[in-house]
């Protein structure tokens, strides 16, 4: 009987030591907050150049379409009036320096109509070189689709190949670990809890603040303030885009463009409302940036 128990016992110790080693293989090695941060900066930048692009060519006031993510790596913005492609080298890479992406990627400029590569470079043309092809080159008036592919994400490769002896491995070690604990004395020892890890709370914090976009609500030292939608929509890029300058009008494609809503100066109105809420905090201000908008500073 005891030796039908040891047996069983040494089976089930093995598949164990299997189940762990291939479930830790198949963890991914990005998170997926991780990644819905990266596509949502992605869609900013995206975004700003868009309305730089279209603002150069003298439309200040035809909608940007919603960023378009073809998979993991590949996102798509399409621009319906003509734009100049010789500016588009520069726009793109100064969006993503603002919004701190460093990955190395392609850009296409696609016809709206086919779907065909028109024009396009990678960005080590422009940081090594200087220069990126097909500038200067005759560009028609039409809709284009505008196309980025990071190089850099990848989806978690395969290993068939490292499974095999991984799992052999695993099974050896299990085995002897089951025997080296049936040949040693047992000691007691103190049972011991390991200390739990702390669970996230959702918070934003910034300098002595912290702001829930759950609840829209603003903690600032001992007072709570509840914030109205918009309100928590601004704070949270603010706070997204902290000690940044951020222009008048990439603030409000960002945080109201989606409602189809353009507050203009009404914006100072926002900003002066946080302020009011913010003032007990000395760890943080809202300055204005005079002729281009505001920046948020926040220490800690």
């Amino acid at each position: 009987m005891r030796k039908s128990v040891q047996f069983f016992t040494t089976i089930a110790l093995m598949l164990s030591g299997v189940l762990i080693i291939l479930f830790a293989g198949l963890t991914p090695s990005v998170s997926a907050t991780e990644k819905l941060h990266f596509a949502r900066k992605v869609n900013l930048a995206l975004r700003r150049t868009a309305h730089h692009l279209l603002q150069k060519a003298g439309d200040d006031t035809s909608r940007i379409l919603p960023v378009q993510q073809r998979d993991a790596r590949t996102f798509q913005i399409q621009l319906n009036h003509a734009f100049d492609y010789n500016q588009l080298p520069r726009l793109l890479n100064e969006s993503f320096a603002v919004h701190a992406i460093r990955e190395n990627y392609d850009v296409a400029v696609l016809d709206c109509a086919r779907g065909e590569l028109q024009l396009g470079y990678n960005i080590n043309d422009l940081v090594r070189v200087g220069e990126v092809p097909c500038v200067g080159r005759n560009q028609k008036a039409d809709c284009y689709t505008l196309q980025v592919t990071f190089n850099s994400i990848q989806e978690e490769p395969s290993q068939p190949v490292m499974a095999w002896w991984v799992l052999a491995l695993g099974t050896c070690l299990t085995a002897l670990g089951y025997v080296v604990w049936q040949k040693w004395p047992s000691t007691p020892s103190p049972t011991e809890s390991p200390n739990p890890a702390p669970v996230s709370d959702g918070l934003l914090r910034f300098g002595t603040s912290s702001f829930s976009p759950k609840t829209l609500l603003l903690q600032v030292g001992t007072n709570q303030h509840a914030l109205t939608y918009r309100e928590a929509k601004l704070l949270q890029f603010f706070i997204d885009h902290a000690n940044q300058v951020a222009e008048r009008e990439f603030i409000l494609k960002s945080v109201w463009e989606d409602e189809g809503v353009f507050v203009g100066r009404s914006l100072d109105v926002f900003v002066s409302r946080l302020r009011k809420l913010l003032q007990e905090d000395p760890a943080v201000r809202i300055v204005a940036v005079h002729g281009v908008g505001y920046r948020f500073e926040a220490q800690g």
